[in-house]
């Protein structure tokens, strides 16, 4: 006789404090840099439960005083920097059981929840509607974060931003400075406040106006049914004695997608459409052994294989660059030796071979948006850097990718990511682990960093300097153009905020009056309206970090 089940109902939150198994993985993210100390960590499974731990948050507070350290929130756990995970944090909030996909007929949109990750989207809306977010690739990259700081992925030139599908979202936030209240903003609620509060979390970052809970979409487009897969690699031994033949690769890469927007470019760029070709540019430090190169083009074009082998006769013509395997892991991505010959494979499965987010360890990143190609003296300080050899780490590289196409058909007012006229964009990535005892407790694990801050120093100083080499001219960022811009002209469009990067607000590292500030840098002139945004919703300031959206006159 068959018998029923049912799951028990959730009382409320579940805390996770110091003394609980779960205490250790839950106190930390993806990144092994940053480990906080929480009193707890709250493990919400609906919105009731995020109401819930803020109202206890707030009411103690009141008791005990602002200085009882911040709040912050969690859905997936890539946060690069200490936002989430700070030696200041009182209380997480992990929504990454709330991670539902599922069509709501009501709002007559697609629903993502906050803690719904990358690949679980994907697969979900796919399954269940033959649709896509054009989402990253990280499998595990929460919706919460990615989503709000205006997320991007492989489809994103065919497709555009995940943002750019956005019509709702429910946020509890704590507008009236005492108790939490949920809130849903529509992209056309009638009231002002309500718009702008849609509109902060299309790219505005997340940690800045409250907690999400949910996304709803709409226009979501069919990927492709097939798409056709390619990695390639070079060895760094044909560069050794012939620098010019690297640049001279990077150059070609950076002219192809310039010349896209432009309109000039080689015959055959101008005879076929390329907004579905998505790359990944690996330029690895010399240690690697290799740089790589991964493409992504639509499978159901006849003219998909002949597109690609033009592309790649033009970028590195086999006899002056001998085509190598891409057998190493680099950055984020495994080894994809499988995927040298061009692969057709179904949408999904071939996203699901470029979900990765890499092992766990530590890692500092850097970002950077280009309107135009690199110039000259960007090349060399590119070359100079990957093969310094007092640096050699080979879990470090500057991964660049195509950008443009769709993302760039929008106004860069319409949402609060500015940024609609790069053609690519650049991640400075450095990884490391602790490779050392410092404390000697017979392992390695994150107090050998705190015992020893030398280990850190080397990748920290490799990555500063490239950097700020990269843009010595613009003060090292790449700043913004603006009415005010002084010659010369920038060739870059600021930093992504999903990327963040505590050194932009360094005085140290970004002098104030020599490149720009950090919000500038990130939201251009797209801020004030953050700051409206955040004036109205968070007046109290309660959720908040070192780059969270400032009050206005603070």
């Amino acid at each position: 006789m068959p018998t029923s089940s049912s799951r028990p109902e959730r009382l409320g939150p579940t805390e996770v404090g110091p003394g609980d198994a779960r205490y250790e993985a839950l106190r930390r993210g993806f990144n092994q840099r940053w480990i906080a100390t929480p009193d707890y960590v709250v493990v919400a499974a609906g919105t009731r439960d995020v109401v819930a731990a803020l109202d206890t948050y707030l009411a103690g507070q009141a008791r005990d005083g602002s200085s009882s350290g911040r709040i912050t929130v969690r859905s997936g756990g890539h946060c690069y920097e200490d936002f989430v995970c700070g030696d200041d944090v009182a209380v997480i909030i992990d929504v990454s059981a709330m991670n539902g996909v599922y069509h709501d007929p009501e709002m007559e949109a697609y629903c993502v929840e906050a803690g719904a990750g990358n690949w679980h989207t994907a697969s979900q809306l796919y399954r269940c509607y033959g649709l896509a977010l054009p989402g990253g690739s990280c499998y595990s990259v929460g919706a919460g974060g990615h989503i709000s700081g205006g997320g991007f992925g492989l489809l994103s030139r065919l497709h555009g931003l995940t943002v750019d599908h956005l019509y709702a979202v429910e946020v509890v936030t704590v507008r009236d400075r005492t108790h939490a209240e949920v809130t849903v903003a529509r992209k056309d609620s009638p009231e002002p406040a309500l718009r702008d509060l849609w509109w902060a979390h299309t790219g505005g970052g997340g940690g800045n106006f409250g907690v999400v809970t949910r996304y709803w979409f709409r226009g979501l487009p069919e990927p492709p049914a097939q798409v056709l897969l390619k990695t390639i690699a070079w060895d760094w031994k044909i560069f050794k004695d012939r620098p010019e033949k690297f640049t001279a690769l990077v150059r070609r890469y950076g002219q192809f997608f310039e010349h896209e927007r432009t309109g000039d470019g080689p015959d055959f760029q101008r005879s076929f459409d390329y907004r579905d070709l998505f790359t990944l540019l690996k330029l690895n430090n010399h240690a690697a052994g290799k740089v790589g190169l991964i493409l992504q083009l639509d499978g159901t074009r006849d003219d998909s294989a002949e597109r690609l082998k033009l592309f790649l006769d033009w970028l590195a013509p086999e006899a002056d660059y001998p085509p190598s395997v891409l057998d190493v892991q680099m950055g984020e991505h495994p080894p994809l030796d499988s995927l040298h010959i061009p692969t057709r494979l179904p949408w999904l499965t071939a996203t699901q071979n470029l979900n990765d987010s890499g092992p766990s360890r530590c890692g500092k990143y850097k970002s950077a948006y280009h309107t135009a190609n690199f110039t000259e003296r960007q090349l060399q300080a590119i070359h100079r850097h990957l093969t310094n050899q007092r640096y050699t780490n080979d879990q470090a590289l500057l991964q660049v990718d195509s950008y443009g196409g769709r993302i760039n058909d929008i106004d860069p007012a319409a949402t609060a990511v500015p940024q609609r006229s790069s053609v690519l964009k650049l991640q400075y990535q450095t990884y490391w682990t602790w490779g050392k005892d410092a404390n000697r407790d017979g392992a390695f694990d994150y107090q050998d960093a705190l015992a020893d801050p030398a280990i850190a120093a080397p990748h920290l100083a490799w990555i500063r300097d490239f950097y700020h080499d990269m843009y010595e001219e613009t003060g090292g960022v790449p700043t913004v153009r603006t009415a005010r811009a002084q010659e010369p002209s920038p060739n870059t469009d600021g930093c992504y905020i999903n990327y963040p990067d505590a050194d932009l607000s360094d005085p140290d590292l970004n002098p104030p009056g020599v490149g720009q500030s950090w919000h500038t840098l990130y939201y251009g002139s797209n801020y004030p309206r953050l700051q409206r945004a955040k004036a109205y919703w968070d007046p109290r300031n309660v959720f908040r970090h070192r780059q969270s959206v400032r009050l206005p006159n603070t």
